[in-house]
């Protein structure tokens, strides 16, 4: 399962595992944009699914929809997220609510949700996809009300790794720098592709930690776009 699978790195994940031989279940928005931007990744047996991490009734649909399909569960990559400006001169509480339910509720939603089916599997696997936000506060750029979210992100990978453990469920926070999306392409002074991970290069890392066994297990994978002594 892959949120956000629509576009950016949701969809160049999707592309990859679809490449590496993974039957995909999709989470996204807009179903129909979805089978127009995919291609092949999108063709059956590809599962794609409506879910909006704003709208909680949605995730069980998902679940449902993708056990009912397939007949078993081994990962889920927390990939939708959302970046809003909120610090302490600008932005809204309401918009620190939506950030904090995309970029945290949802997350423990399906994990909630699909942690019986990935203990059942035997080797279940979770990608969250952070940011490098979640391991320190930088200073004057950063959203205030972004980097609180992805550190709550950090905290839920953590729990859910000891939630899943004895039962061979491993779990990652991937905090990669910035990458080349639409996601941060409307923000003040960032010129598009400079010093940006490739989504495709994300793409890559997670299927690298799909594949690892389970006695090699990374809590947090922190890929960095500049040079910063603590990471």
């Amino acid at each position: 399962m892959i949120s956000g699978a629509s576009r950016g790195l949701g969809a160049a994940i999707a592309r990859r595992l679809h490449g590496d031989g993974y039957t995909l279940s999709l989470g996204v928005r807009d179903p129909d944009r979805t089978h127009k931007s995919l291609g092949p990744a999108a063709e059956a047996p590809t599962l794609i699914e409506r879910f909006d991490a704003t709208e909680p009734a949605t995730a069980p649909r998902w679940v449902d929809a993708t056990i009912a399909r397939f007949g078993r569960l081994d990962g889920l990559v927390n990939n939708a997220g959302l970046l809003k400006m909120v610090t302490f001169d600008e932005g809204s509480e309401a918009e620190l609510d939506e950030l904090w339910e995309v970029n945290v509720k949802g997350p423990f939603r399906l994990i909630r949700l699909a942690l019986p089916h990935l203990r059942a599997a035997g080797h279940g696997r979770i990608v969250n996809v952070a940011s490098t936000d979640a391991k320190r506060y930088r200073d004057p750029s950063v959203s205030i009300g972004y980097a609180m979210s992805k550190h709550a992100l950090l905290a839920l990978s953590h729990a859910a790794k000891f939630a899943g453990w004895d039962a061979g469920v491993r779990v990652t926070a991937l905090c990669p720098g910035a990458i080349d999306t639409e996601l941060i392409a409307g923000l003040a002074g960032v010129t598009p592709g400079a010093n940006r991970l490739a989504p495709d290069t994300v793409a890559e890392i997670v299927s690298l930690l799909l594949r690892l066994p389970d006695t090699a297990t990374i809590a947090e994978l922190v890929v960095n776009t500049r040079l910063e002594s603590t990471l």
